[in-house]
């Protein structure tokens, strides 16, 4: 009953968003799988370049794999966070897909024009988007401070500035330790020679 519903809707975005089947005719009969670890959803890219959901039974070519914490971040526009969703398989696949949907818009306004008249979609439109304007809104401040509280409080997310740290503390040792192989080499081969000696 959900797959058809969300399939139309997804045909039908696609259809007010034109230019994405430019992008996405090329790769059509592919499959990606968006991993929010609790929700799995499969999206298959239709002959004609329209978005279909795909079956559980679907084999992906590309996963994006996106946990709930990096979610939040991604909500507050962390763009630390985009660098860290990981994904496997068709990389140029799941690339373009996902930079294409974030660009693709609903036209509420439209939809509703058929079913009240210009002038009430308008103004439904107007009120809709502050609306969504002002959920975003919460949400983003709800995700901030979740992540906030997740940093300090609850440790469970590292701060960017720690990750730095550790980054560069790695690479320090790594440096460390080329060194003292290179000095325990030196010192291996002058034992072996004044042993031979």
């Amino acid at each position: 009953m959900l797959k058809p519903l969300v399939t139309r809707f997804l045909q039908h975005i696609t259809n007010q968003n034109n230019w994405s089947r430019a992008y996405l005719v090329a790769f059509a009969g592919k499959v990606v799988q968006f991993d929010f670890t609790l929700i799995k959803a499969n999206l298959a890219i239709l002959e004609d370049g329209s978005l279909s959901l795909a079956g559980e039974a679907a084999e992906p070519d590309a996963f994006i794999h996106i946990p709930p914490s990096l979610a939040l971040r991604l909500l507050t526009k962390d763009e630390a966070a985009k660098m860290q969703i990981q994904i496997d398989g068709d990389a140029h696949l799941a690339t373009e897909l996902s930079k294409t949907l974030r660009q693709m818009r609903w036209d509420i306004e439209e939809d509703l024009s058929h079913l009240v008249g210009d002038i009430t979609a308008s103004k439904l439109g107007e009120t809709t988007q502050k609306m969504l304007h002002e959920t975003k809104k919460q949400t983003v401040n709800i995700a901030e401070m979740l992540t906030e509280y997740w940093q300090e409080e609850k440790p469970m997310l590292a701060k960017k500035r720690h990750i730095e740290q550790f980054n560069h503390d790695v690479d320090s040792l790594k440096s460390d330790i080329a060194r003292f192989e290179k000095r325990l080499q030196k010192l291996t081969q002058q034992t072996s020679n004044s042993i031979e000696s």
